[in-house]
């Protein structure tokens, strides 16, 4: 499948806080990701890190500050947005393909079948399987396989590493560059490095 190019964006945040049950978290939070772009989110637990995501994706509303996406044809950042958060949000029941049929149904802009997703990230036996039959690192890869069935440009990655051998890492440090090199960004919330060169880090919290 020839690989799909982005168009010219920029994501900007400015000034961004954020509090929850009456307790500040974090303020004064900004910054700017572009076409080719990766940035790691870093900082303790409880810093606020999934917050910022959530906020970034559409589903959750920020104290103060803004967030605006320029380029893409005018396109709503939770249209342009490719969300994986810590918990892999699958369907037990549903097989692996089901999984990822019904998400590539759900975003739209279709990239990889099912079936070729699953592939990429070392599961091309896994497809007819219901997910929860398979282990902790395999359901994250599926998770993350959503990733390659719906093209879009921003990936709002939360602790993407998590559960993954030191080959799934690897595996998925490679589509992240693939993903860079044809014009897309990422932000990741990680406590440990990302096998990207050129990550900027954005550190929240004490």
């Amino acid at each position: 499948m020839t690989q799909i190019r982005f168009q010219t964006f920029a994501l900007t945040a400015e000034g961004l806080a954020c509090r929850r049950g009456g307790r500040a978290i974090f303020d004064g939070v900004g910054f700017r990701l572009a076409n080719g772009e990766v940035i790691a989110l870093t900082g303790r637990n409880g810093a606020g890190k999934s917050s910022l995501i959530a906020m970034l994706s559409g589903r959750l509303q920020p104290e103060a500050g803004s967030i605006r996406l320029e380029g893409l044809d005018d396109m709503p950042l939770a249209e342009a947005a490719h969300l994986v958060g810590h918990r892999d949000g699958l369907k037990t029941a549903l097989t692996a393909a089901e999984n990822l049929r019904f998400a590539q149904e759900l975003l739209g802009a279709p990239g990889l079948s099912p079936s070729e997703a699953l592939a990429a990230v070392g599961l091309p036996h896994a497809g007819a399987l219901p997910v929860g039959y398979l282990s902790a690192g395999q359901r994250r890869r599926v998770a993350l396989a959503r990733l390659l069935v719906s093209s879009r440009p921003i990936w709002l990655l939360d602790e993407p590493m998590a559960a993954l051998d030191t080959g799934s890492q690897a595996m998925l440090s490679q589509l992240m560059q693939g993903h860079l090199a044809a014009g897309g960004a990422i932000l990741a919330a990680t406590h440990g490095p990302l096998g990207l060169d050129g990550a900027r880090d954005l550190r929240i919290g004490p």
